[in-house]
């Protein structure tokens, strides 16, 4: 594979076409552009032509150009079924410290979380939570039989891990924490988290969503990939390349568990993994310049919406992810109705929360920068 600098990546794809790297994208009618609005409300605000997505905690720059080179390469794959997933998992057993007998590779993180709501659901029992949290394992346990025990985060929007402790039950099959959570992007104490893990883990499966990983610098946080690596038996880490990576279109994901945890998840899996997904996260784990990019232009939109969260005295939580959480004060439905007019998307419902809460998603720091300007004026 061709090695690229992190100039290369940075310059964007008209300097890459131009080094023959990857083929010029033509212009098309649809193509992004920046114009003024007319709304006599913000008349001199930028606005693009486009919605702005700060609802789905997306990567807004895409994929690394590293990885798009990668797509590029292997398009003629597009008449065979499913690549040997090989490679990426060796990949990712190295950047972890763990050995390929414990990656599992899903069609997107979702997969991973459905199979292991499979699991937890199999004896009819019950699966604690933090609440709010995100939902994808929960629902698919739920709709398969089992019951789900939501623990309300505590006054610092915190999940509780006490009051969860609390609440399992002889009949719980499995422990879910979303470390850094979604869609409070706050994280556990690390040793209290290495604690409850593996106390929890004695009788009960535990998963542990690691979503947003990459992003959290809160010397607080750990991944509990160790425990993984040092041989635990019922613990599930799940991590995902549709975040920092930015392949969410290209659905993969990846499970880290103990070989026969691991053995029996593949077992389970009912999709297959796109031939370019596979060519796509193995080319971007090998390239450790987009992440710091991505890392760096996060922040700066991070701090963006905090210094106006600070200006306007508004109660936001300190974020660990490429979200924030932010105290409107109104129902996030009015919240998303507003904003939508002005070309922004912001996030969906998340009760109990949706009567003051909105998540807010980064996207490029000139975006953010409109959203804070439309906010101010609406409401500021």
């Amino acid at each position: 594979m061709t090695n690229l600098t992190r100039r290369q990546i940075l310059l964007g794809g008209g300097a890459l076409a131009a080094s023959g790297l990857i083929p010029a994208i033509p212009r098309t009618p649809l193509t992004p552009q920046m114009r003024l609005m007319s709304n006599a409300l913000a008349a001199d605000i930028p606005r693009p032509d486009y919605m702005i997505r700060l609802s789905s905690n997306e990567n807004p720059y895409g994929p690394s150009r590293v990885a798009l080179k990668a797509i590029h390469a292997n398009l003629h794959l597009l008449n065979r079924y499913s690549r040997d997933v090989q490679p990426v998992v060796e990949v990712l057993a190295d950047i972890n410290g763990v050995s390929a007998d414990n990656v599992v590779v899903g069609t997107g993180s979702s997969e991973i979380l459905r199979v292991a709501g499979m699991i937890a659901a199999s004896n009819n029992g019950s699966v604690v939570c933090a609440d709010p949290t995100y939902q994808s394992l929960l629902d698919y346990a739920e709709r398969h039989g089992a019951e789900i025990i939501r623990v309300p985060v505590n006054e610092s929007l915190n999940s509780d891990l006490e009051a969860m402790r609390a609440a399992v039950r002889s009949d719980t099959d499995m422990i879910y924490l979303v470390n850094p959570n979604n869609p409070i992007p706050s994280v556990l104490n690390k040793d209290a988290m290495r604690n409850f893990v593996l106390e929890m883990s004695k009788e009960h499966l535990v998963f542990v969503d690691e979503a947003y990983h990459e992003f959290v610098d809160d010397p607080d946080y750990e991944s509990m990939m160790g425990l993984v690596a040092a041989g635990h038996k019922n613990i599930i880490v799940a991590r995902t390349a549709s975040k920092i990576h930015g392949l969410a279109g290209m659905r993969i994901g990846f499970g880290f568990a103990h070989p026969e945890l691991a053995e029996k998840m593949r077992d389970m899996k009912t999709g297959e993994t796109h031939v370019l997904a596979v060519e796509a996260a193995h080319a971007s784990y090998l390239d450790p310049e987009f992440p710091k990019f991505v890392i760096r232009k996060n922040k700066e939109s991070l701090a963006i919406v905090e210094n106006m969260c600070e200006e306007l005295g508004l109660r936001y939580i300190k974020s660990n992810a490429n979200f924030t959480f932010i105290q409107t004060g109104m129902e996030n439905a009015k919240y998303q109705e507003r904003m939508r007019e002005y070309g922004i998307l912001t996030g969906r419902d998340f009760p109990p929360y949706h009567s003051s809460w909105s998540r807010i998603s980064m996207s490029k720091p000139e975006e953010m920068e409109y959203y804070v300007q439309i906010h101010k004026r609406l409401f500021g």
